[in-house]
């Protein structure tokens, strides 16, 4: 997870709001990765920081593709309360021999990687054997920033910012709703329990699909196999396509609030600006009104690191893929679920200088690609 700084000052640990341990209660804490850092490969998260619109964040408990470096420090020890926690919400939520666990016996580890949540992996001493078909490891999922929208403009009014508030609730809401929708279907993880502040998860040994692999033939026929799955659900939410402009109007209004005092930025901006951005929204919402295109349940974030190749599967036909992270899943225009993915196929978010990305125009699929022949 990354820290987040509105105006340069560091907005209060998530983690800290949950278990009401502030920056000065004095308490221990988790030392967060610093801003820019790449997110550890052992995360349900995916490459945070995307736009939502045109990619997105990812998660889930993956494997490593590739060794991953030793931190440059020993890691801090965990916060007590944090760990108490944990112990209690598996003890309760989890059968078998998690029943009987001693809380100096609970093995958790911090899973680097994510804005929205803050991730551990929970399990079982290798001393204590199952009782049943309990699982010896889980995923500890902790909301974090998703329960604070904090707006990064000083001049927001307070009845603004409890509407905020008020959309991070229900935001929280629904995607638990969801996961476990999915969990039941078995589409998603499978769900062990879920409480206010979170949630436990199936842990899933795999890893995250790589940028390069989206255009293997074999990877591509599963992704929409599983996407037209996604696609056919009857979910219990609202089926009116309100999410993809509701964010891109999110953001318009951000943008047209920006002032700049560097002169330099301020011509840029100003020249953004002159494109007309309302108008613009407005003739691409009657465009998309027009088309003939379905509206559907979807995934919305179909990213590659948003599918995990599941391990013990990578050499099979198929069912060796998973996708995850479904907080920006609703009804919307199918084309859009499937245009969004063929984008993905030119980014790739391993690049470790600003902006963090590179695109390639050049490896937008061909239409062979798209329909698969």
């Amino acid at each position: 997870m990354k820290t987040k700084f509105c105006n340069g000052e560091a907005g209060p640990s998530p983690l800290g709001l949950l278990l009401g341990c502030s920056p000065g209660s004095g308490g221990g804490g988790v030392v967060l990765p610093a801003a820019g850092q790449p997110p550890s490969p052992l995360s349900h998260g995916g490459p945070e920081g995307k736009d939502p619109a045109a990619a997105g964040r990812g998660g889930g408990a993956v494997s490593p593709a590739s060794p991953v470096p030793p931190p440059p420090e020993e890691e801090p020890p965990l916060d007590p309360r944090t760990r108490r926690r944990a112990y209690l919400w598996c003890k309760e939520f989890l059968p078998g021999a998690w029943r009987g666990l001693r809380e100096e016996q609970l093995r958790i580890s911090p899973i680097r990687g994510g804005l929205s949540n803050m991730l551990f992996q929970c399990s079982l001493p290798d001393s204590i054997e199952t009782v049943a078909d309990e699982p010896r490891k889980v995923l500890l999922r902790l909301y974090g920033a998703i329960l604070q929208m904090r707006s990064c403009n000083k001049g927001e009014s307070e009845q603004s910012q409890k509407e905020n508030d008020l959309q991070g609730a229900e935001a929280m809401v629904l995607e638990s709703v969801m996961f476990a929708i999915l969990a039941e279907r078995a589409l998603g993880p499978k769900l062990y329990g879920i409480f206010p502040q979170g949630r436990l998860e199936e842990f899933i040994p795999s890893r995250k699909l790589s940028t390069e692999e989206l255009s293997l033939p074999d990877v591509s026929a599963e992704i929409a196999e599983k996407m037209a799955i996604f696609h056919g659900m009857k979910m219990p939410f609202n089926k009116e396509p309100k999410w993809l402009f509701g964010t891109m109007e999110k953001y318009l209004n951000q943008v047209l609030r920006i002032k700049f005092t560097r002169e330099s930025k301020t011509r840029k901006l100003n020249k953004l600006l002159s494109y007309n951005l309302p108008q613009e929204m407005k003739n691409l919402r009657a465009m998309l009104e027009a088309t003939s295109s379905p509206v559907v349940f979807c995934h919305n974030d179909c990213q590659e690191g948003n599918i995990l190749l599941l391990e013990g599967r990578e050499n099979s036909e198929k069912q060796k893929l998973m996708l995850i992270d479904f907080e920006y899943s609703s009804y919307n225009y199918r084309g859009f679920d499937i245009g969004n993915h063929f984008c993905e196929w030119m980014y790739d978010y391993t690049y470790e200088k600003y902006p963090f990305f590179k695109a390639s125009v050049l490896k937008y699929p061909s239409k062979k690609q798209q329909v698969g022949t």
